[in-house]
């Protein structure tokens, strides 16, 4: 299909919609048209016709509006909603690196004085002295990249 082709069967086809569009709209629609008795529905004043309207939706909204404010107000005041559920949350915050820091140092030490009783129960006191400065070297050395 060539691009002439293409665009006549288009051409064909809006002006068939066109024309259908057209047709249409002399047709009455159903807003006021009552089918049943083919005549159009009329309005009285005595008539009480529930219609949907915006004023009736937003009917009484602004007071609703009003009044849940007031309570969140109320509410933000409250002294138990200002004060944190934890209080001492930021120290905690604080003390875990150090904590972190002493715990190491701890495992550390608990770990010498095992090997320390170890080796006095064996009864090598070759083995307690070898212990001891090779503990006291690696103290020297944390604290040294401690300072860093």
């Amino acid at each position: 299909m060539s691009l002439a082709e293409s665009s006549e069967a288009r051409k064909a086809r809006l002006l068939e919609l066109k024309q259908r569009k057209q047709a249409s709209q002399g047709i009455i629609k159903n807003r006021n048209f009552d089918p049943e008795s083919r005549t159009l529905k009329k309005h009285t004043a005595n008539e009480d016709v529930e219609m949907d309207t915006v004023e009736r939706n937003v009917d009484g909204l602004a007071q609703l509006v009003i009044a849940e404010d007031e309570e969140k107000r109320a509410e933000e005041l409250n002294v138990f909603n200002i004060a944190p559920k934890r209080p001492n949350w930021d120290l905690k915050r604080e003390t875990d690196k150090k904590l972190a820091k002493l715990e190491r140092k701890t495992q550390e030490a608990i770990h010498t004085l095992i090997r320390q009783r170890l080796a006095a129960q064996k009864g090598d006191s070759d083995d307690l002295i070898g212990a001891m400065k090779a503990q006291e070297r690696a103290q020297d050395q944390e604290d040294l990249s401690d300072e860093e």
